[in-house]
């Protein structure tokens, strides 16, 4: 995606002054709004949007066979697209680089969080609940990771749970939720011209020369990704674990509502 050296320069100037398009400094976030049930043919589904940037995720819930290290556990699988409609330098075809890294991230975050806890997924031998999750890009302009966090967690909260009855899966009818614990959220942070900011749009992580995703709930950092060739220092990264678990306070607040907690 190209950008002219004009808004290049416009940018890192804005920042140096502690300066950002449609915000106040550099450690807010652009506008975030979380929509469930987008998707009534799913489990469960949520859209997010932060600023500009629209992801939405669908979860779906089939009979599967398990692990063979864990023959009694379900199984859980996060998977990402980022479809050519939501930006120019998108292609159709097998998951990008980008896609596979921002699957894994919300993965990660999800796993170590223990939202779903898949030793209850166990129905019989050799049969398993299997939980999929699917995050879709419609619009791309920066920060992914949290979007598809909120989105996936979110849809997770919201899930129906099917019940397996002489051999047949039923999804209509009386269906309790999903039995989840725990909301994970994901503050993701950008160092541009030194500058360390908090969910960088499309043209920050342009310029962006070190990236940091920090996954956490309430009370445990749960996961972190490194992106980009740059780096932080150690005092950097535990001011972005800091102000991580200041910012998922309203992150969090924002998923219980849109799951109706």
């Amino acid at each position: 995606m190209h950008v002219s050296t004009i808004t290049e320069e416009y940018i890192r100037d804005r920042l140096l002054r502690g300066l950002r398009e449609g915000r106040k400094g550099l450690l807010s976030y652009r506008g975030i709004s979380i929509i469930t049930g987008t998707m009534p043919n799913a489990e469960g589904s949520a859209e997010v949007s932060i600023g500009d940037t629209k992801v939405v995720a669908g979860v779906k819930i089939d009979v599967a066979e398990p692990m063979r290290d864990t023959p009694e556990e379900g199984t859980l699988t996060t998977a990402a697209e980022l479809l050519p409609m939501a930006s120019e330098s998108y292609d159709p075809g097998p998951p990008s680089p980008e896609a596979v890294e921002i699957s894994r991230v919300i993965d990660r975050g999800i796993r170590a969080a223990g939202i779903v806890d898949t030793e209850k997924l166990f129905i019989e031998p050799e049969k398993v609940w299997g939980v999929y999750i699917d995050v879709y890009v419609l619009n791309y302009d920066g920060n992914l990771f949290d979007a598809g966090t909120l989105a996936a967690t979110s849809a997770l909260l919201t899930s129906r749970m099917p019940k397996y009855e002489n051999g047949a899966v039923i999804r209509e009818g009386d269906l309790g939720r999903l039995e989840t614990k725990n909301i994970v959220t994901s503050c993701t942070f950008a160092k541009v011209s030194n500058n360390i900011i908090l969910d960088p749009d499309g043209n920050e992580e342009l310029f962006a020369g070190a990236r940091l995703t920090v996954a956490n709930d309430e009370n445990y950092l749960r996961a972190m990704q490194k992106g980009i060739s740059g780096s932080f220092t150690a005092k950097e990264i535990g001011s972005m674990v800091d102000i991580t678990f200041e910012r998922s306070k309203d992150l969090r607040k924002l998923v219980k509502n849109a799951a109706g907690e």
